[in-house]
């Protein structure tokens, strides 16, 4: 039972820009002194999912942005826990100064979700949240 809820969590999150699976839609990334540009590369970093239960895990993503147009970027992630592993992707839109929006899909648990990210120099933080629970991370360039 734990472990489904782990994995409900993990595939909702996980989407949402390199975060980990919680059910997210709307990705937002704003970066200080950091052009759109900036997202593009490989990121790594770790945070936690607070489940709609009320528990909580600690997890760990890798993910990768790619320019797929003017102001849109896709993303595809590998996130886990102590108890599953999830990939997930992403359409990402600038939405303003250095931040983005969109929405992440997970194949495996054909869920999704928004997920929100602020890039400062080379780290990025990311919230995710969706009808699994929701989940923070800090990513830093690679």
């Amino acid at each position: 039972m734990v472990r489904t809820a782990v994995s409900q969590t993990l595939r909702a999150v996980a989407a949402g820009g390199f975060a980990l699976a919680v059910g997210v839609r709307g990705l937002n990334v704003s970066s200080a002194n950091a052009e759109p540009a900036s997202l593009t590369g490989s990121w790594s970093g770790n945070g936690s999912i607070s489940f709609s239960s009320g528990s909580k895990e600690r997890a760990r993503c890798r993910a990768r942005f790619a320019k797929t147009g003017a102001s849109s970027y896709a993303m595809s992630a590998t996130c886990a826990t102590p108890s599953a592993k999830v990939d997930q992707s992403a359409t990402l839109y600038k939405s303003g100064a250095n931040s983005y929006t969109g929405s992440f899909f997970n194949q495996q648990y054909n869920t999704g979700g928004s997920i929100r990210i602020t890039v400062s120099g080379r780290t990025q933080s990311v919230r995710l949240s969706g009808e699994a629970g929701s989940a923070i991370f800090k990513l830093r360039k690679l």
